[in-house]
């Protein structure tokens, strides 16, 4: 859809197609709103799609003190568990406790404690030396006392966040992605009337009549709503993380460690196949609207944390599939260490633009609320801003409708598609529900992807609609042949655009996601 296409007046539009905007996005077009989302970049292109992918709690925000953080995310994380299986998943992690370093055993055991409290179950073991290493092969023996195993969740963040904007978009929605506000126009009094919207791939431009904006841009909240708190600013951190093939640490299950270097906690999680090392925690002093990209140093500081916890499995940059790096949108009185700072999300009001920044992906739900909240004087009177409907629309319960496809890919459709997944199913072969090498991505959700899902570039479907792009090698280069049969059929796309596209992926892949050389 063009802009010229666009419908020109909203009861709402939401700036940001991160995992905030299509939270608010989702639960405004749930309770009746007319609501524009518009993106300046591909949907989740930011933090959204470079997160460490753990829906948490916040295990360590209790050694902070920040018990209703942790409450909160982890009362939230159990309903996302509950209503959204195949997207989120339980995630078994592992710590090993240590004599010479670390918290020790009873340390954890009371904060693992609290946290089971907050789940209102006990979810974790403590295990003896040899049978921890038994879960985790390879890992460092020396003056190992034991380790404990605790749950959390597990996401696709880019797929959580397309599923909230597709269900919103089939429930009455529109949403925009490469759509960037020129300007927020306001009249006499300052009150928001409209916005100005540009089209930064073919220049169209419009204006569209609104009285409320919300403002959900993550770290470029400030260029739209400056804090009005003195003091209180916008610090954009990078976190950045090391994909390896599961090959070369053959985990089942995850490992939190406490780096020696600084003694942060490092996770390293298998994910769709391969296995995702981080994160690191350090201030992003780039410009903004370019691809972040981890450093030298964080990529020796992931890898000398592997070498120290797994001395035996000579992991090195050689061993990599891939890196990723996103930008976090943390506030900040500029006083403390990066790993200390706030993950607490603020909502800001100002005669019809209501920004909401911070926090973290798994209460997104709660920031919505919030949000939605705080907009209500501006919206229309008849509208009731609190609902308690699941997340997502409710998938079916028996998974084989077509025993040609295993439940196990059932399960998957459902959770990242929602009720759509019966139409990935019937616009494909059996040839296309196997997965692609290294991956747990199925054949056919490329094409779908393409077909449906707002396809500008290949970036678009490699690195956020499915994960190719960091699971396999050189971006899956290896694959492009298959993919643009797949995909030609219902991209417009004739032999130059595809050329091009090739070139660009492979360009922007090479410096975005890039493996260092230490």
């Amino acid at each position: 859809m063009t802009l010229s296409e666009t419908d020109k007046k909203w009861d709402l539009i939401v700036i940001g197609g991160g995992i905030t905007g299509a939270g608010v996005f989702r639960e405004a077009v749930r309770i009746g709103l007319k609501v524009l989302l518009v993106e300046q970049n591909d949907f989740s292109w930011g933090t959204s799609s470079r997160s460490s992918k753990m829906v948490h709690g916040g295990l360590r925000y209790l050694k902070e003190g920040r018990f209703l953080l942790t409450r909160t995310s982890v009362h939230e994380r159990e309903r996302l568990l509950k209503e959204s299986p195949g997207l989120i998943e339980p995630l078994e992690i592992l710590v090993p406790v240590y004599s010479d370093h670390g918290p020790g055993k009873q340390a954890l055991s009371l904060g693992l404690s609290i946290y089971g409290l907050m789940a209102h179950e006990k979810q974790h073991t403590y295990y003896e030396p040899k049978a921890f290493t038994a879960m985790v092969p390879g890992v460092k023996e020396d003056k190992l006392v034991g380790g404990f195993s605790f749950y959390d969740a597990q996401v696709d963040d880019a797929r959580l966040v397309l599923r909230l904007i597709n269900e919103a978009v089939l429930a009455g929605g529109t949403a925009l992605n490469y759509t960037q506000v020129r300007e927020i126009l306001r009249d006499s009094r300052g009150s928001v009337y409209g916005i100005h919207l540009d089209d930064v791939e073919t220049g169209e431009s419009a204006e569209f009549q609104t009285e409320t904006v919300i403002n959900a841009t993550g770290s470029w909240a400030e260029k739209l709503h400056p804090s009005p708190k003195e003091g209180l600013h916008l610090r954009p951190l990078r976190g950045s993380h090391i994909i390896l093939a599961q090959e070369a640490l053959p985990l089942t299950k995850a490992i939190s460690f406490i780096h020696p270097e600084d003694n942060r906690p490092i996770f390293a999680t298998p994910w769709e196949g391969g296995v995702l090392i981080g994160t690191t925690d350090v201030d992003h002093g780039r410009d903004l609207s370019l691809e972040p990209y981890i450093s030298d140093p964080e990529f020796a500081y992931l890898l000398e944390g592997l070498e120290a916890y797994f001395p035996s499995l000579s992991i090195s940059e050689d061993q990599c599939l891939s890196t990723l790096a996103g930008v976090r949108p943390v506030l900040s009185e500029g006083k403390l260490a990066p790993s200390k700072e706030s993950r607490e999300s603020v909502v800001w009001t100002d005669k019809g633009l209501v920004t909401v920044t911070g926090g973290k992906l798994t209460t997104f739900r709660k920031m919505a609320f919030d949000t939605l909240k705080a907009a209500k004087p501006f919206l229309p009177s008849s509208i009731n801003t609190v609902v308690s409907q699941a997340v997502f629309t409710k998938v079916p319960v028996n998974l084989s409708e077509d025993d040609m496809v295993p439940k196990e890919v059932w399960r998957r459709l459902y959770g990242r598609y929602g009720l759509v997944a019966t139409d990935i199913v019937k616009d494909s072969d059996a040839k296309e529900w196997e997965t692609i090498p290294g991956t747990n991505t199925i054949w056919a959700e490329i094409r779908y992807a393409a077909k449906h899902e707002n396809i500008r570039h290949l970036s678009d479907l490699l690195l956020r609609r499915v994960r190719i792009g960091i699971l396999t090698p050189e971006g899956g280069k290896m694959h492009m042949d298959r993919i643009e049969a797949l995909c030609r059929p219902v991209l417009s796309w004739d032999d130059r655009k595809w050329s091009h596209e090739k070139t660009a992926y492979e360009a922007l892949w090479k410096s975005a996601h890039r493996i260092p050389r230490r």
